[in-house]
């Protein structure tokens, strides 16, 4: 955890997702987050669990929405609370959820946690917590940092290949193993093998920023009115099977 807050003390997480590949993963993740929370209506609850700084906490609040956020890093915990005062917020962990009721929440946002739990029994028992918070017939929805993301900037792009190797980072199916890192990456069949061990039931998985990580430089010298095609095109393709576990997030969505 001190790693952890470390980290977070220094990184600008609302930063990244007001650049424009983090526009393209926001806007597309909220797609998704209201299309669901519609089955539920106004005033319907939600979870944020691994909130950061109320990236999504604050926005669904403001839209008249009951949101519990659970973040562990206090520094973020603070910006949070300063900036909305209508997000009950409070400082926790996701694989211990013992403040929060069971089947207490419509929606359960799993967002920050699996790029940091490290082993699969931890991702697997944050995966039990938040199905166990949310109410049965409720969503949740997990996202997850993706393995060839990963070995395609960093191993291959920044040149880091051989030493991953050496290191022992890569196995020879090029699957990254996290050694002392603050960052795990996954494939889509370690996702659904989690899925299977808790016994919840996907709707659909999405991948929500596609390539737009890979081609930041080329997002940003696009015009505003280029700009939102490139989002268009996303919103229209992150459903496609060819493309899931490409880009680097997915996000799953998971019916209790």
């Amino acid at each position: 955890m001190n790693r952890l807050e470390e980290y977070y003390n220094k990184f600008n997480e609302n930063k990244r997702l007001d650049s424009r590949h983090g526009r393209v993963e926001f806007t597309v993740t909220m797609k998704y987050i209201h299309e669901y929370l519609n089955e539920f209506g106004a005033g319907a609850k939600v979870a944020d669990i691994g909130a950061g700084t109320g990236r999504y906490s604050i926005p669904l609040a403001d839209g008249g929405y009951d949101v519990t956020a659970v973040e562990p890093v206090r520094y973020n915990l603070g910006i949070l609370k300063k900036n909305s005062g209508k997000v009950k917020a409070f400082q926790g962990n996701a694989i211990k959820l013992g403040r929060l009721g069971s089947d207490s929440f419509d929606l359960t946002l799993l967002f920050g946690p699996m790029y940091h739990l490290l082993t699969h029994g931890e991702k697997l028992t944050a995966l039990l917590e938040a199905k166990r918070i949310t109410r049965p017939g409720g969503i949740i929805m997990v996202a997850y940092c993706m393995n060839e993301y990963s070995v395609i900037t960093y191993a291959f792009k920044e040149k880091h290949i051989l030493e991953c190797l050496d290191d022992g980072k890569l196995d020879e199916a090029f699957s990254v193993t996290p050694k002392d890192d603050l960052y795990d990456y996954v494939r889509t069949e370690e996702i659904e093998r989690l899925n299977a061990e808790a016994g919840l039931t996907r709707i659909k998985i999405i991948s929500p920023d596609g390539p737009a990580n890979y081609m930041r430089q080329a997002l940003n010298a696009l015009s505003e009115e280029e700009f939102e095609q490139f989002i268009r095109y996303q919103l229209a393709t992150c459903e496609r099977r060819d493309l899931i576990g490409a880009g680097a997030h997915t996000v799953d969505i998971l019916r209790k």
